[in-house]
């Protein structure tokens, strides 16, 4: 039986996305994770823009043929991560949780885009949106 690929797309230049990206581990029985770079154009990319999903505003999981979103997709990361090291571990525990997700991503996407803003970088800006390069 093949083993299934699930996507973790987020945007590489965020250095605390990428930290957290290059950390995540999932249980082997679940697939194997490919990080992919959303600044990198490709049928990932245009699946996530067709659903009006904006990458600026949340990594995106690909699973099992459905997207999870923003809060939904650590959520979901969390439900079939590893319990292999401190991060898994803590990120199981914080992010198993519907709610808290919810409540915490938002505060975390702020803290992203403030980080970005100050490093200078750019917004990915998938969705095409008028005067919306900048964080």
């Amino acid at each position: 039986m093949a083993e299934e690929e699930i996507l973790l797309v987020y945007d590489r230049e965020c250095p605390a996305c990428d930290a957290y990206c290059r950390l995540v581990r999932i249980r082997d029985s679940v697939g194997k994770l490919k990080l992919i770079d959303a600044r990198d154009p490709g049928a990932i990319m245009e699946e996530i823009t067709a659903q009006g999903l904006d990458i600026d505003q949340g990594m995106v999981v690909k699973m099992g043929g459905q997207l999870y979103y923003g809060s939904d997709a650590i959520h979901a990361l969390a439900l079939i991560s590893s319990s292999s090291g401190i991060f898994n571990r803590l990120n199981y525990r914080i992010f198993k949780s519907r709610s808290l997700s919810r409540v915490i991503y938002p505060v975390l996407r702020f803290c992203r885009n403030l980080l970005l803003k100050i490093l200078g970088k750019t917004k990915i800006n998938n969705l095409g949106l008028e005067n919306n390069e900048k964080f």
